[in-house]
């Protein structure tokens, strides 16, 4: 997803805050999202204005909630990050240690760039952590 690429880490944590705090019934307030990013409300709402600028998210009467495409974002995400979490565990890294050194480089890599990656792990189907990776797009129909 395009969008991935413009978020910085800060923009991409606030919005895995709002897909945890928020609940079926309500969005996720400021002061959740704020305390979650060890943030001031007024530098969590800049960022949470940034993320309804992109369409990832909708607010409404302080209440924050993902947008399908906001979801759709932290779907490609995850998988950007356990491709290379999965990289760096046949290189060798300790299953522990594979998540730190992911977040270092996943926001970097690009879409076509993780699809080749996906390739030569062979499709893995979980990262180190058991998570599951969703196929690559042209994998997709093979799985």
């Amino acid at each position: 997803m395009e969008v991935l690429a413009r978020l910085s880490r800060r923009q991409l944590d606030a919005l895995m805050a709002v897909r945890q705090l928020e609940t079926p019934p309500r969005g996720a307030p400021l002061g959740s999202i704020a305390t979650e990013l060890k943030l001031r409300a007024p530098s969590a709402l800049e960022h949470l204005t940034t993320l309804e600028e992109l369409g990832l998210v909708a607010r409404r009467r302080g209440k924050s909630r993902l947008t399908p495409r906001g979801d759709a974002c932290l779907r490609e995400y995850e998988r950007h990050h356990r491709v290379a979490e999965q990289l760096f565990a046949r290189l060798g890294f300790p299953a522990g240690e594979t998540c730190r050194a992911a977040r270092e480089i996943d926001l970097a890599l690009d879409h076509r760039t993780v699809e080749r990656l996906c390739e030569s792990e062979g499709h893995p189907a979980t990262c180190p952590h058991g998570d599951p990776i969703a196929p690559c797009e042209v994998d997709r129909g093979h799985r």
